[in-house]
């Protein structure tokens, strides 16, 4: 089973920047598209980006496109989500995973996760 585990989260003002990251020490991880996902308090779980496994292709939900940049660095078995001019509404859980991503933004597509790292935005 591929283990995800995420990173980078905290605490920051509104309109700072945070990166998270996502790792695996499983080598299918390069071979698989990578996906973030947000929880809000009290909301249901909810699409923020996804990139494709030749990092051909990336796709963000419309509440963070020119915001936050999906990227993967193979060598590292890595994918970040840097993410800048953070709103206080950005805060939740970030939790990413791994699949085939058939559906991009499903989470069907999706069968390995990680536990998640918090991120809140607040003055």
């Amino acid at each position: 089973q591929i283990q995800l585990v995420e990173s980078g989260g905290g605490l920051v003002q509104p309109g700072g920047s945070l990166t998270l990251s996502c790792a695996s020490s499983e080598r299918t991880f390069t071979v698989n598209a990578i996906v973030w996902f947000r929880q809000a308090p009290g909301k249901e779980r909810e699409f923020v980006a996804t990139i494709n496994w030749r990092s051909t292709s990336t796709y963000y939900a419309d509440a963070v496109k020119g915001r936050f940049t999906i990227s993967r660095d193979y060598a590292k078995n890595t994918v970040y989500l840097q993410m800048n001019s953070l709103k206080p509404e950005d805060t939740g859980v970030y939790y990413c995973a791994s699949g085939e991503g058939l559906d991009p933004r499903a989470e069907a597509s999706y069968d390995y996760w990680g536990q998640g790292t918090q991120v809140t935005v607040s003055s």
